[in-house]
């Protein structure tokens, strides 16, 4: 049993995810406009997936490794906070290239980069919640992880309309096309990784280690071959709990991906008649996903905070299931809307599904992993994200002409499938940290 932790006010747990916000602000400028840049720069519909492969296979490479490297690591600036710093300035220096890439090879590489620097802060951010709160306070903690999710993705998404309503031309771009207001919007977003991290490391220091745990630290090898021997150990004696949870993230994950790679293009298709990148209407296709984007993402901001004292009472199985159905008929019902202004309602239950997404799962897995072992299984856990997102990299492609018929509208239906069918597979899943009470304090 892992000894009890100081309890902390709300506002300090908000003050400990702040640097949440920075990262997310960037997967939400990839999720809404890497698709765009890709077109922009020439790529097909079908080869999208393709592009998108440096998220999966950094995080799958990343995360565990990271995280077991993190469980070892004693040094003046404490266990986590190392490695949130050094991701943050990667990802700040990649954001402040990628809309200024001259080739499609040059955006996709820097993708690959700016990803692992994503998952290296990611991981033991995620660790640090279980590390610095008592058990009684992680719902707690990893939702509002969720709420600043959604308030980054939702400025994240709606920046360049927001640069647009200010005067910028969305006509106006690079010499490869690039819009002026995407430009802007990653240079926010640079600024952003940097200064949210620093306010979450200058407020919320790390709890020190005890000298039984230095001890433990110093007496565990630390060559990478007793790293990986760390994560294949932890792989065979990973909890009941968080393999259940594996299989529903399958169906969910494939089916997120799939919404953030053909949004744009469906659109296009569905309210413009055609996924050309050339054409006025898919700029505004563009501005219409960062819009209905931005909304869902502020849904699930607001969403993330009411499900505080509903995690406590439903339980997170009951509640995630719920978010999720609510998402999948959202995703199902978008490609049969040819008013703009009607996508806001689908977006209401994406918006509830995100927010669980990003919080639930994590509750319900804080309780079951050893304290010595939380961050290499943490790394682990988000491999269940990565490791669907690669399945769907290498299926669509497969499926978009034989069995999608070259519709990208049909990718987001099949995505609303995925989401239904995870709602049913986290009924199964059982999580002694749902009998825990989540209040704040």
């Amino acid at each position: 049993m892992s000894k009890p932790k100081p309890r902390l006010r709300f506002w300090q747990i908000l003050n400990m995810n702040v640097g949440f916000f920075g990262i997310q602000f960037s997967f939400g400028l990839q999720q809404s406009n890497m698709s765009p840049i890709y077109k922009y720069l020439g790529a097909h519909d079908a080869s999208l997936p393709y592009l998108w492969l440096a998220g999966p296979i950094t995080g799958l490479l990343v995360q565990p490794l990271i995280g077991a490297m993190s469980d070892r690591t004693d040094s003046r600036w404490g266990r986590r906070t190392p490695y949130f710093l050094i991701g943050a300035l990667i990802c700040s220096l990649c954001l402040l290239a990628m809309p200024f890439s001259p080739a499609l090879w040059v955006a996709a590489s820097l993708l690959w980069i700016l990803d692992a620097g994503n998952n290296v802060t990611m991981e033991p951010y995620r660790a640090f919640v279980s590390d610095r709160l008592d058990s009684s306070q992680h719902a707690v903690g990893f939702l509002t992880q969720s709420a600043f999710t959604g308030l980054s993705q939702t400025l994240a998404y709606l920046t360049p309309s927001l640069l647009v309503m200010l005067g910028m031309n969305m006509a106006s771009g690079t010499a490869h096309g690039i819009p002026y207001a995407v430009v802007t919007a990653f240079v926010v977003g640079a600024v952003f990784s940097v200064a949210s991290i620093g306010w979450s490391v200058w407020t919320t220091p790390e709890l020190p280690l005890d000298e039984p745990e230095r001890a433990r630290m110093r007496a565990a090898p630390r060559s990478a071959s007793a790293t990986l021997r760390e994560i294949v150990t932890a792989l065979r004696e990973m909890p009941a709990t968080m393999r259940q949870l594996a299989v529903m993230m399958l169906f969910q994950w494939y089916a997120m991906f799939c919404y953030w790679e053909y949004i744009t293009l469906s659109l296009a298709h569905t309210l413009y008649g055609s996924t050309d990148a050339t054409t006025p209407g898919f700029g505004q296709a563009v501005l219409i996903t960062g819009r209905i984007g931005g909304f869902y993402n502020f849904i699930a901001f607001a969403a993330a905070i009411a499900m505080m004292p509903l995690a406590r009472r439903m339980g997170p199985q009951r509640l995630h299931s719920a978010c999720l159905t609510l998402g999948g008929l959202g995703l199902l019902s978008l490609p049969l809307i040819h008013e703009p202004w009607l996508l806001f309602v689908p977006m209401l239950g994406l918006g509830l599904s995100w927010a669980s997404m990003m919080g639930n799962p994590y509750a319900m897995l804080a309780g079951n992993i050893p304290a010595d072992r939380v961050g290499v299984y943490m790394g682990i856990f988000n491999g269940f994200i990565v490791l669907p997102m690669l399945l769907q990299i290498v299926t669509i492609p497969l499926l978009y002409h034989r069995v999608l018929g070259d519709n990208p509208e049909n990718v987001i239906r099949l995505g609303g499938l995925g989401l239904l069918i995870a709602a049913v597979l986290v009924l199964r899943v059982r999580s002694a940290a749902a009998a825990e009470p989540a209040a704040a304090g």
